[in-house]
């Protein structure tokens, strides 16, 4: 498979690993919120990003004693910031819904990762204009800003139609939210959006300790595989580990204010339909799947760096399809069913804005491997 095509698919498998990571909730049981989420972070969060870098980064343990110890810090306090953003997305959902938040903090994050992406330009921000005269100069760059422009919009449809489904499965109309509850929500919005685009951002950050790891992964394979191709799992234990701080912070507060740690290896009375290893499972699935984003996340950007193509876009790719195939996957469970023909449309608009977008977005980055400089 030629590799931008296998960035595609990478990249693809990663967003509907991310895409489904939510699914697997419904079928806990006897615990409350932050239970489930405590111990899925810390799989996907924690355990995993490790157990991962030594199992596939070779001589993982001399690259972190090489690494710049200033791309680590930075890596793992940006992370820290997303483990606070995915709070305020949960938290979100209680005052707009999850079609508002959803939309607005991923197209939110697909703008201000990218932005920084292209203005970073794997040197430093303060090159930031050159950066992006380079960054346009390159054949194609017209296309994949038209393209990111158009999913944006087709992110914006997809939240509106959400809101009218959720309008429409209300039958008389769920109550719309107090202007109060709306402001508040919103600001939170704003808030997931801004701080989950930091997760790409310390992505980027992090990219010298990745590039180290390529250097160590010279003439290794993993499973047949070319070790340099897992090189940004070197990445996740910093930027990963950030992330499950804030986020153990929170859900241990929530614990001790509600006496709920106990739930986790000893279920309430009163909760007979529930089963604590239905629970554990459920909640390491979850890890695993959302794990699973970052580890083809990594897969998706090597190929592109390979043949020279936007690298700087591979935010702006895994969010687009992130959102398209969410979307899909709520059709295919029926999470659409009852609505009224107005939101079909709009849903048939959002998703068509979404594909052509991201058509856009990969035929700019195809020309950009053909003649990487104008």
């Amino acid at each position: 498979m030629p590799p931008l095509f296998s960035s595609i698919f990478f990249h693809a498998v990663g967003a509907t690993a991310a895409a489904c990571c939510y699914v697997p909730q419904k079928k806990v049981r006897g615990w409350s919120w932050q239970s489930y989420w405590l111990t899925q972070a810390a799989f996907c969060w924690l355990l995993l990003p490790i157990l991962g870098a030594f199992l596939t980064v070779p001589d993982f343990w001399q690259v972190v004693q090489a690494a710049p110890r200033e791309a680590m810090l930075r890596s793992f306090l940006l992370g820290a910031a997303y483990g606070v953003g995915g709070t305020a997305f949960g938290v979100a959902i209680r005052y707009v819904g999850f079609s508002i938040t959803y939309a607005a903090a991923i197209g939110i994050s697909t703008v201000v990762g990218t932005a920084y992406a292209i203005a970073q330009g794997g040197t430093t921000i303060v090159n930031a204009a050159a950066n992006i005269h380079t960054f346009l100069a390159k054949s194609g760059a017209n296309w994949v800003v038209i393209g990111i422009g158009i999913a944006i919009v087709g992110v914006v449809c997809c939240g509106i139609a959400g809101r009218w489904k959720e309008c429409d499965q209300a039958q008389a109309g769920a109550p719309a939210p107090s202007s109060r509850n709306l402001l508040i929500g919103l600001g939170l919005c704003l808030l997931a959006g801004l701080l989950s685009a930091v997760y790409g951002i310390s992505l980027t950050e992090g990219a010298p300790i990745a590039k180290l790891a390529e250097q160590h992964a010279a003439g290794h394979t993993v499973l047949g595989i070319d070790a340099a191709t897992f090189c940004s799992n070197a990445i996740y234990p910093f930027s990963n580990s950030g992330a499950f701080l804030t986020t153990a912070i929170y859900c241990l507060f929530l614990h001790a204010r509600h006496r709920t740690l106990g739930e986790i290896v000893a279920l309430p009375e009163g909760e007979e339909k529930a089963s604590l290893p239905v629970n554990w499972a459920m909640a390491i699935l979850t890890g695993c799947l959302w794990y699973g984003q970052f580890f083809f996340y990594g897969f998706g950007h090597f190929y592109i760096m390979k043949v020279a193509g936007f690298e700087q876009t591979c935010w702006a790719i895994h969010m687009i399809l992130l959102i398209l195939l969410g979307t899909l996957i709520g059709v295919i469970f029926k999470e659409w069913k009852g609505c009224q023909r107005r939101t079909y449309a709009g849903l048939t608009l959002a998703l068509g804005l979404l594909i052509v977008g991201k058509l856009l977005l990969d035929y700019g980055n195809y020309l950009g491997t053909q003649a990487p400089v104008k």
